[in-house]
């Protein structure tokens, strides 16, 4: 008799909502030129680009805006994202278009399985998370994406001396970051306090993130070094 297989728990529900018509036009004609299908090849980053330069990953980048706005800031960068859901890609696909962006590629699959089967080892300058689902019921706190295996599995992605930059407006979710993450002999702490910082002018503000400041809500960057 087969052993049963234990099911993964993942950080995310695919709540795909309809797709407009723009949306579904991108991922029709602009996928084949920014998008990236999984596979269990490491890639090549110099080939998918074609050219050699510093790379940073962000894993689930929503509708795309701030990723397009900081590629476009950082031309000299190459950004790959890596998201779940389609509305969001196709999103991103036509803002890439709109602002003529030659240095994102999309990757739409679970991003840990794309972690360990497609990223090399040591290979990112930088990797950045914003506003995970938080998860708010305790019961569900082990979906969090932010846990010390997958911190684990970060580290072995990253070159020394690269940075990992988390934000939330979640408290209970920052303060669980903040203790995984110096629990981590892999990563310290820029923040010469040893907890958060200021969101720093590189990370653009979110409308999402601007409604909820006007509503008091606070938010929490943590920006570490992979050692």
């Amino acid at each position: 008799m087969p052993k049963k297989q234990l099911r993964t728990i993942r950080s995310f529900v695919r709540r795909e909502g309809r797709l407009t018509s723009a949306q579904q036009r991108a991922l029709e004609t602009l996928w084949p030129v920014y998008g990236i299908e999984f596979s269990d090849h490491f890639l090549d980053f110099d080939v998918i680009f074609g050219r050699s330069a510093p790379i940073t990953l962000e894993i689930g980048f929503g509708n795309g805006a701030s990723l397009t706005q900081m590629a476009a800031a950082s031309p000299e960068h190459n950004f790959i994202g890596i998201e779940v859901h389609r509305p969001g890609v196709g999103n991103l696909l036509l803002q890439l278009e709109q602002e003529n962006l030659n240095n994102v590629r999309i990757i739409c699959h679970d991003a840990v399985e794309v972690l360990k089967r497609m990223i090399p080892p040591e290979s990112l300058n930088k990797i950045q998370i914003f506003f995970p689902d938080p998860w708010p019921k305790k019961k569900h706190h082990k979906r969090r994406l932010i846990q010390p295996d997958f911190i684990n599995l970060l580290a072995t992605r990253m070159k020394p001396e690269s940075i990992l930059h988390l934000a939330t407006d979640w408290e209970n979710y920052a303060e669980q970051m903040l203790e995984v993450l110096t629990a981590s002999p892999d990563f310290i702490n820029t923040a010469t306090a040893g907890d958060y910082l200021p969101r720093p002018d590189f990370r653009p503000l979110t409308k999402f993130e601007q409604r909820g400041q006007r509503l008091g809500h606070g938010v929490w960057d943590l920006i570490f070094q992979r050692q």
